[in-house]
């Protein structure tokens, strides 16, 4: 678990990226187009700051490439921009993004005296075969070996996976889930795999090569591999890529892009749990399902469609959601 922080991201889009991973355009997926430069990071900090509430936790975080990939002279150069807002208390704390193969004790002792606190490593699958069919470049005993190594050195560990990959399966998704767990990161982030414009994804799917891993299927994963994070106690950040106006806009050609995503998640996971519950006990015909106040939307389903699918499935006539004081996430039959 971490705690709750007010992040001030800084895009670097593809600095330092050594392999052209073939989900991968950056420029599309953060919106941003141009990478940051020590000038911009001051400016940004201070735009962040002016938008957040006194004496809150704050967190600068260079998203969007492979930040202990870029030459260190450029690193030192971004991270010293920094140094002042942390020197003198109006941030707290360093975040950055970064490959399984860009990291060692040396870059992580000089991390450590910027005062980097969390390194997000994107691992996004823990099968070779995935990895080499989406031109990864390393293998999943390299995520491993890093990720043990930034633990050792006292790091926050936040993993990224992705589902959907060429060569991913269910089975796939849920056994890279599992092995992640293993790892015991502080939080994941799971990306279900949106085909993007411009991207050598985009060029096999229009030839056949790459079949779309669809929202469906990828509600559908994630809603297997959500429960065992949960039991291990590993907060999922982020649930399906931020929506920006360039993505929505239509640079997502296909795949598992939906600006509510994690939503319809927790609405499947919920289905789920109503089902079994109607499964497993005696009902009327005429049913009442209690869940938290938050949870009632999800539980009804865009456009009602949990609802009609209960209805459909078990022979009711009418099914009712009410809200209830109870935990979130759990349903009971009223």
């Amino acid at each position: 678990m971490i705690a709750r922080r007010n992040i001030i991201p800084v895009f670097v889009p593809h600095l330092g990226c050594p392999n052209n991973c073939v989900f991968c355009n950056q420029n599309r997926i953060s919106g941003e187009k141009v990478s940051a430069t020590p000038e911009t990071v001051g400016k940004t900090i201070l735009e962040g700051i002016a938008k957040i509430p006194e004496n809150s936790n704050i967190e600068l975080a260079f998203y969007g490439g492979s930040f202990t990939a870029i030459p260190v002279e450029e690193q030192n150069e971004l991270l010293d921009a920094a140094l002042p807002f942390l020197h003198d208390g109006r941030i707290e704390s360093l975040r950055l993004s970064t490959r399984p193969d860009a990291i060692d004790e040396e870059i992580l002792d000089r991390l450590k005296t910027y005062g980097v606190r969390t390194i997000e490593l994107g691992a996004q699958s823990m099968c070779d075969e995935v990895l080499y069919l989406s031109g990864r470049g390393h293998t999943a005993m390299r995520t491993e070996k890093s990720a043990c190594l930034i633990k050792e050195h006292g790091f926050e560990l936040i993993l990224q996976m992705m589902t959907g990959l060429p060569g991913d399966t269910r089975e796939r998704t849920i056994e890279t889930a599992r092995k992640i767990i293993a790892l015991k990161p502080n939080g994941v982030r799971i990306y279900p795999t949106v085909i993007v414009e411009n991207t050598p994804l985009c060029d096999m799917w229009r030839e056949g090569a790459y079949k779309e891993h669809t929202v469906e299927e990828a509600v559908d994963w994630c809603a297997a591999v959500l429960p065992l994070f949960e039991e291990a106690e590993i907060t999922v950040i982020r649930l399906g890529l931020n929506p920006t106006e360039e993505l929505s806009g239509g640079a997502a050609f296909g795949g598992a892009y939906h600006p509510a995503l994690g939503e319809l998640v927790k609405s499947r996971l919920l289905l789920n749990k109503a089902r079994a519950l109607l499964s497993e006990n005696a009902h009327d015909v005429n049913v009442v399902l209690h869940v938290n106040a938050s949870d009632v939307s999800a539980m009804t389903g865009q456009k009602r469609s949990n609802i009609r699918t209960l209805c459909d499935e078990f022979k009711l006539k009418a099914l009712k959601v009410s809200s209830y004081e109870i935990q979130k996430g759990k349903v009971i039959l009223g």
